[in-house]
């Protein structure tokens, strides 16, 4: 394979060059047009949906000049008529209409991705391109056909991934492989769980996933909806750039908490053993329970006085509409709604073998009228899910009636309050509560389904959490992503086949990515060493980069461990990318101090906030799952771990922060460090 291009001077780089150039004026050129469009609709509604229709439109034509409109081009043989295709971020085309870049989610960029010398795919020539702040700086050829040339691993695709960053997450049009592009592109009716290992980039797969889909379905998705799902805000802001820089700017995020959390004040935490329960499966037949247990079957007749008479419907008979109420398994308010009129047609029925002709009209006046509606009240009352988990929380005996021979009586004892409060409107609900809540709301009334959900670090979602999830895909279909060596909390999966059950898609496709691309194999290899204890029989991942990175393990003084911290991320800071300094929750205002005494500038990331946009950030260890830095330092791995509640989950919880580097990891520490960490690897 030639050496990448590297000068002004190269008439094949002026001439594309020449054409990036053409490109950006054209996609002005198409945004000015939009811009342009006289918003003219039939009726105040109508102009309000097409302005904001042009609106999205003119955003997503937005030309960043950071970045270059195509990374790569495609030349085909003569059986696809010698065409030639650059690949890029979004369609571009020329006032005639014709393609001067084509969008990497069209059908023809599948070759540049999966193209290969086994199976060129008509491909006679794949060219990628060197870029730096959006001018083009170098190309490198692969002819596919040419069985002569020597094949070789890409620089150009190297130094891409190995780039420094400073800010959120960039996408990774440029870098997708084979097997990424496969997942990429599965069909929207297909539910697809990606395992994978740090560095695999699932994520990205993930957010590519989305944007994928909306391009090849947009007509419905941009309908029903997209939505992304993560672990904390942290986490959101650093991936919130992807989706807008591939023109998608429809897609909501949200955190678990956000899903379920709305209008629900969270106040407290429950205890480890008790937050486990309360995401238990089981609780989902409890609530159930709870809430059929509201529906009374009536000792009385039902009474309707119409005119002069008065028309009985005897309890046994109103007891058989409960019952067809009940086994037709619709919602508590859809069945509430249905029966005063199952009870005025019963009264109908009357009438008529009485020889009254009464119509429809006649049935909803008395499916209206006072008598039946408070007899309908009284057997299949309104409820309030608060009240209903209120009472569950509050009355030991109610608890008992709707759990009974689901859980234990000691499961039981420990979910009733100590001290109830004394309405539902005081209580000071836990994140489980507001979960419970929300599977309770649903069994009141149908949450309405998203076109598409993508759920990052699904593993470590309880079984009532992964329900709720699946219940805003009820109708779609969902991307599930995690990596079970990466579960931190009591209740992570042990298994994806049981996950994809909580999430009622017990027919998802489950696939691994096994090739790191984005971890080094030095810190990879070094972090695979917890994998035996807390993970038996979980594959290490693999690194494929020529880059081993850089692997530092640094032994100091307690006295000295910040001063010390400070001194390496002062050195790390003066060269290109973002430094990460991991340490344990309780030191981020030590660290932060100590940055600060150094005059080292630096953002603090929070559950509940995020600062992407410094060099250096002092990240919590609880925070970190799913960020990636170029250079991490973390502090004091023994005191990470031991702040979890297990060996297990201390040891997942290192392994996560110890895989957040893309070029070098620093270890600093004055505690001896966890066991496994002192194994050999054969790196040592």
């Amino acid at each position: 394979m030639p050496a990448p291009s590297d000068t002004h001077l190269d008439p094949e780089l002026l001439a594309e060059q020449g054409h990036l150039d053409r490109a950006r004026t054209e996609l002005a050129a198409m945004r000015e047009r939009t811009l342009a469009v006289d918003v003219q609709g039939s009726d105040p509604i109508a102009a309000e949906h097409l302005a904001r229709t042009l609106w999205q439109r003119a955003r997503s034509l937005e030309d960043d000049p950071a970045t270059a409109l195509f990374f790569g081009r495609i030349d085909l043989d003569a059986e696809h008529d010698g065409e030639r295709w650059y690949v890029g971020r979004r369609h571009v085309t020329d006032d005639a209409g014709d393609p001067l870049v084509i969008d990497w989610r069209a059908p023809v960029s599948t070759a540049f991705y999966r193209a290969s010398r086994t199976e060129p795919m008509g491909v006679t020539l794949r060219r990628r391109f060197g870029l730096d702040r959006g001018r083009i700086t170098a190309l490198e050829d692969e002819h596919l056909t040419d069985r002569t040339e020597q094949q070789a691993s890409s620089q150009i695709l190297a130094r891409e991934i190995e780039r420094p960053r400073v800010g959120p997450m960039r996408d990774i049009v440029a870098t997708i492989q084979p097997e990424q592009d496969l997942l990429v592109r599965v069909d929207d009716s297909t539910t697809v769980c990606i395992q994978g290992a740090p560095g695999t980039g699932k994520t990205a797969v993930g957010l590519h996933r989305a944007a994928w889909l909306l391009y090849a379905y947009r007509d419905r998705l941009t309908r029903q909806g997209v939505l992304v799902i993560g672990p904390n805000a942290s986490f959101l802001e650093h991936i919130g750039a992807v989706l807008p820089a591939l023109g998608e700017v429809q897609v909501r995020h949200t955190t678990i908490e956000g899903l379920v959390g709305e209008g629900v004040r969270i106040r407290a935490m429950d205890p480890p053993g008790r937050a486990t329960l309360k995401g238990d499966a089981r609780l989902a037949d409890v609530l159930r329970r709870a809430v059929r247990a509201t529906v009374q079957d009536p000792d009385e007749p039902l009474v309707v006085p119409r005119g002069a008479r008065r028309w009985r419907i005897p309890a046994y008979e109103v007891r058989e509409i409960l019952d067809e109420l009940r086994t037709r398994d619709v919602r508590h308010d859809a069945a509430r709604q249905m029966l005063p009129q199952r009870l005025a047609h019963a009264v109908l029925v009357q009438m008529e073998a009485a020889g009254d002709s009464p119509d429809d009209r006649v049935q909803d006046a008395v499916a209206r009228s006072t008598p039946v509606t408070r007899y309908a009240d009284a057997a299949w009352p309104r409820l309030d899910p608060a009240a209903v988990l209120h009472r569950l929380w509050s009355d030991p005996a109610a608890l008992e009636a709707a759990a009974d021979g689901i859980l234990s009586p000691a499961e039981q004892a420990d979910l009733v309050w100590d001290q109830a409060p004394r309405t539902p409107g005081s209580a000071r609900w836990t994140l489980a509560d507001a979960v419970l809540l929300d599977e309770l709301a649903d069994l009141l009334t149908r949450t309405p389904s998203l076109g598409h959900v993508m759920l990052d670090e699904a593993q470590d979602l309880s079984p009532m959490q992964l329900r709720a999830v699946g219940r805003r895909c009820s109708t779609g279909a969902a991307t599930v992503l995690g990596d079970i060596a990466q579960g931190t909390t009591p209740w992570a999966t042990g298994s994806w086949s049981e996950s994809l059950r909580h999430l009622g898609k017990p027919d998802g496709k489950v696939t691994e990515l096994r090739r790191g691309f984005r971890v080094p194999a030095a810190v990879i290899e070094y972090a695979a060493r917890l994998l035996p204890v807390m993970a038996p029989g979980l594959a290490a991942p693999q690194s494929v980069r020529d880059n081993v990175g850089e692997l530092d393990i640094v032994a100091v003084q307690a006295d000295s461990l910040w001063t010390e911290t400070a001194d390496r991320v002062a050195g790390l800071a003066r060269r290109p990318g973002s430094v990460g300094v991991v340490v344990p929750d309780a030191g981020v205002t030590a660290a932060s101090a100590a940055l600060t005494d150094a005059g080292i500038e630096h953002g603090t990331l929070g559950a509940d906030h995020g600062d992407v946009e410094h060099q250096v950030h002092v990240v919590p260890a609880t925070v970190a799952k799913g960020l990636e830095f170029d250079r991490v330092v973390v502090v004091e791995p023994a005191a990470i771990a031991d702040a979890e509640p297990d060996e297990r989950t201390g040891l997942r919880r290192l392994y996560v922060v110890l895989t957040r580097a893309v070029s070098g990891l620093s270890v600093i520490h004055a505690r001896p460090l966890p066991g496994p960490l002192t194994a050999p690897t054969p790196l040592d």
